[in-house]
């Protein structure tokens, strides 16, 4: 591993999931500020790491890996424990369900694309599903102790942004498999494309 500071906000993220998690299943108004708490400083991580890889030049095979890792393994984490502790119920579980099932296929068609050393460029559309998917996220974990506006709790504004970001979700998520369903055509009998002539991905983003 390089331990440089990119890695190391990466590998902080990794560890203040389980943190996060914890304080939720507190399920005091005390630990559901500081799970907040712990959540902002991640999400600040996930820009910065990546941030600081690229003016620093410090980015790294380990890096590549570990930052769409950490990014999934908060998501789950925090979607799960949210169900669990009764913060996200009824139907708004598929909003969570159809997220997850994203990150499942995302992943999926990334390591098989990373296998043809084939990029597939962040859209902008997906950096803004990544952006409201985070605040919805960050309201949830704060829940009904954050302050109400006009009335509708943090929990209800969060659930409302949670749908938004899983439209945006299957949007995106179609918009990845149709570009990398044309690198899936028949192998057989294929010979792999020289490495110069394939499109490679920034190696500091993922496919958002």
């Amino acid at each position: 591993m390089d331990a440089n500071l990119p890695n190391m906000l990466t590998l902080s993220r990794v560890l203040a999931t389980p943190v996060v998690c914890l304080l939720l299943l507190a399920g005091t108004a005390t630990g559901s500020w500081l799970a907040f708490a712990v959540y902002f400083y991640a999400c600040v991580t996930d820009f910065f790491d990546g941030y600081l890889a690229r003016v620093r030049s410090q980015q790294s095979s380990f890096g590549r890996f570990l930052d769409p890792v950490a990014d999934k393994l908060l998501v789950a984490s925090i979607l799960l424990i949210l169900v669990g502790i009764d913060r996200l119920n009824g139907v708004d579980i598929l909003a969570a369900v159809v997220i997850l099932c994203r990150e499942i296929l995302v992943s999926g068609l990334r390591e098989h694309l990373a296998q043809l050393q084939v990029g597939v460029p962040v859209t902008r559309l997906a950096k803004w599903k990544t952006t409201i998917q985070m605040i919805a996220l960050g309201l949830l974990v704060a829940g009904d102790v954050g302050p109400s506006v006009f009335g509708v709790t943090m929990a209800e504004i969060g659930a409302y942004g949670l749908w938004l970001a899983a439209a945006l979700t299957l949007i995106t998520g179609y918009d990845y498999l149709r570009a990398g369903m044309r690198h899936m055509g028949d192998d057989t009998g294929a010979e792999p494309r020289p490495a110069a002539a394939i499109k490679r991905a920034d190696p500091a983003r993922d496919l958002g």
